[in-house]
């Protein structure tokens, strides 16, 4: 069993937005300036082990979060993502949504997002 002491998560640290089941904040070790992660309060590893009421409040916090970044950053484009298992690339076992704000130029060839995660797959 996980010692919550020990998650990132858990803690709520830095939090920018927060509601009742979840919360929102910058990520650490951001991809994009502005890079936010919206977490539920739950001690949860899969977003599919989320509840529905988490699941909302999430894509809840995920729009006020953009509007937040529209007015920052002025992005051009979002990526929105959830990595669940190892095998997907989760580092920390406490799910977590990615909103990614993109700039035109931030990569030489944006073509295909997040299929970028496999990238042979990537352009089509």
């Amino acid at each position: 069993m996980i010692n919550l002491n020990d998650c990132p998560f858990c803690s709520q640290d830095g939090a920018i937005i927060k509601s009742e089941l979840a919360y929102a904040r910058f990520d650490k070790f951001p991809v994009n300036p502005g890079h936010a992660l919206v977490i539920p309060r739950r001690h949860v590893s899969s977003f599919f082990d989320t509840t529905q009421a988490e699941r909302q409040e999430m894509l809840h916090l995920v729009d006020q979060m953009k509007a937040l970044l529209d007015r920052q950053y002025a992005p051009d484009g979002y990526n929105i993502g959830v990595n669940v298992g190892e095998t997907s690339g989760q580092t920390v076992m406490h799910v977590h949504v990615h909103l990614i704000p993109r700039h035109k130029g931030d990569t030489p060839n944006p073509r295909g997002g997040v299929r970028g995660v496999i990238p042979s797959k990537q352009s089509y």
